[in-house]
């Protein structure tokens, strides 16, 4: 016992003589660089970039946060700021500032400001010289405060002066739920911030009494996560009370806990089907993990990001804080679902292959074989839709976002979202084909790739009559490469639209009819559990 006692005064000593000795050490540097380097000493922005390479050390989501940043921070915990409610477009400082998209509700939207809305001054300043985040942080601020915007009206092109007060603006985590069709009630969740579950539980209620729902879907997909106890909460609406949620083990005695269920469950034999995808992360795998390990629900779509970390917010001197990593969570099963090896990620930022050698198995409550080491493997998997090369590049390169604020500048109105289809794609390809893209297809980026090696190789001469032949074969233009993938962007210009008229409700209303991997999943029979 006492050499047991020893070992370990022992090894907090050393810990302790290490930290002390890279603190006089570091402190030693500062003070050596700060008396004979030639220049001037960038202090700020040296100690900035060695916090940063030095917290990136240890995983991905322990990270300092200056006073300067906490508006930052308080917006990715808790999904409000001060502001007036709109998503704003600028593409440089010396472009034109638009209203994007006002937010349902919201003070933009109050005071009649629409997509399309170009905005000259705020509050008597013009908005040439500033870029999108300058014109964004002085459209922000303190709730209460007033707001003077000068706006040229999108269809009348009238100049108006235009006063708004500034409000407290939540972007909803509960981004949709409603019925789709006479007994499948369906919500969708961006995120896990305070007081979502209770919304939850009230639309679960809702569905059930006022709308008859028999099987209930939870789409998780893309849902990045936050707070572990809304994450509980949303548990405790299917499972008895008291229930094993998740866990949680850390080096420090208060983050070794047991987390339940404390609220009396809402319905206990409803099915339920669960979509994850690799974008499903932290309190949605805790959510999707224990429902699996309870054999409560049936998930569904892609392997989950693989984020089993908990994270703690501490101050620091001078108004700054750092997220740090304080703990694991386990789900009720006993696995851990963070990803082995977090630094090395697939494309998509999904868990890469894992060896089984290096899985442990667990079973659920009723028996069935899960494994940690990587994100919840789903139940069901559900092919994903595999976009071109070409539909990224006018989604992400914001060519169908020019189109469409071009398009609600043309058009009044549309007819309500369940009659609304977009039907003038020849509209858009005159519209795009002016525009600025890469519209080579996945194979011309290879061929492309091809003829730079066979050149390092010096062998492009002996075969060029082969390979001309090949890049006039693969060819295509770009009005012609726009029609080959009608089908696939038409669904993201609808989506948009409908958003710029009715909000964003109204894009998901779109996306779930063009929703395969839904569809599949509604088609898909349950998991036995």
């Amino acid at each position: 016992m006492a050499l047991s006692l020893l070992a370990v005064c022992a090894a907090a000593q050393s810990k302790s003589y290490n930290l002390a000795r890279w603190i006089e050490i570091h402190s030693a540097v500062l003070k050596e660089l700060n008396r004979s380097y030639v220049d001037s000493l960038p202090v700020d922005r040296m100690e900035r970039a060695g916090l940063d390479a030095m917290l990136a050390k240890l995983d991905p989501y322990t990270v300092y946060i200056p006073q300067e940043e906490n508006e930052d921070l308080q917006m990715m915990i808790s999904k409000t700021y001060g502001g007036i409610g709109a998503l704003i477009y600028k593409t440089g400082k010396d472009a034109d500032l638009f209203i994007n998209e006002p937010y349902a509700g919201s003070p933009a939207a109050r005071n009649g400001l629409q997509c399309g809305d170009r905005i000259l001054e705020i509050d008597g300043m013009s908005v040439y010289g500033l870029d999108s985040k300058g014109c964004s942080d002085r459209m922000k601020g303190k709730p209460g405060t007033e707001l003077s915007l000068k706006v040229k009206k999108v269809r009348s092109d009238e100049v108006k002066d235009i006063r708004i007060v500034r409000e407290r603006i939540r972007i909803p985590d509960v981004e949709y739920y409603g019925m789709l069709d006479d007994t499948t009630g369906y919500l969708v969740l961006g995120g896990f911030t305070d007081g979502v579950a209770s919304e939850i539980r009230s639309a679960v209620q809702k569905l059930k009494s006022e709308n008859g729902m028999k099987r209930f879907v939870l789409d998780l997909r893309g849902n990045g996560g936050g707070l572990m106890n809304e994450a509980v909460d949303l548990v405790s609406i299917f499972v008895p009370k008291g229930s094993l949620v998740v866990s949680s083990k850390g080096n420090e005695a208060g983050e070794n806990r047991e987390y339940r269920t404390v609220k009396e469950p809402v319905d206990l034999t409803i099915p339920v089907i669960v979509l994850v995808d690799s974008g499903s992360a932290s309190a949605s795998e805790i959510v999707s993990g224990a429902l699996q390990d309870l054999d409560r629900a049936t998930i569904m779509g892609g392997r989950t990001y693989g984020k089993g970390l908990v994270q703690n917010i501490r101050p620091l001197p001078y108004g700054g804080q750092m997220k740090v990593t304080v703990a694991k969570y386990y789900t009720p099963s006993g696995r851990c679902v963070q990803a082995i090896d977090y630094a090395h990620r697939n494309e998509d930022g999904s868990v890469g292959n894992i060896p089984d050698s290096l899985r442990h198995e667990f079973r659920t409550a009723h028996g069935r074989i899960v494994k940690d080491g990587g994100g919840v493997t789903p139940d069901v998997e559900l092919e994903f839709k595999d976009y071109s090369r070409l539909t990224y590049s006018v989604v992400l390169g914001g060519i169908v976002e020019q189109y469409v604020m071009d398009y609600v500048s043309r058009h009044e109105s549309i007819p309500d979202v369940d009659d609304f289809h977009f039907t003038e794609y020849e509209d858009f390809i005159e519209f795009a084909r002016t525009k600025d893209f890469d519209y080579r297809s996945s194979a011309m980026t290879y061929f492309d790739q091809m003829k730079k090696e066979l050149r390092k190789d010096g062998i492009d001469n002996t075969m060029s009559e082969e390979l001309d032949a090949l890049e006039k074969a693969m060819n295509m233009d770009k009005e012609k490469v726009l029609r080959l993938k009608r089908d696939e962007i038409v669904p993201f210009i609808e989506e948009e639209i409908a958003v710029r008229y009715y909000f964003q409700q109204a894009g998901i209303r779109i996306r779930i009819r063009y929703d395969e991997q839904l569809k599949k999943a509604l088609e898909s029979p349950m998991v036995n559990l």
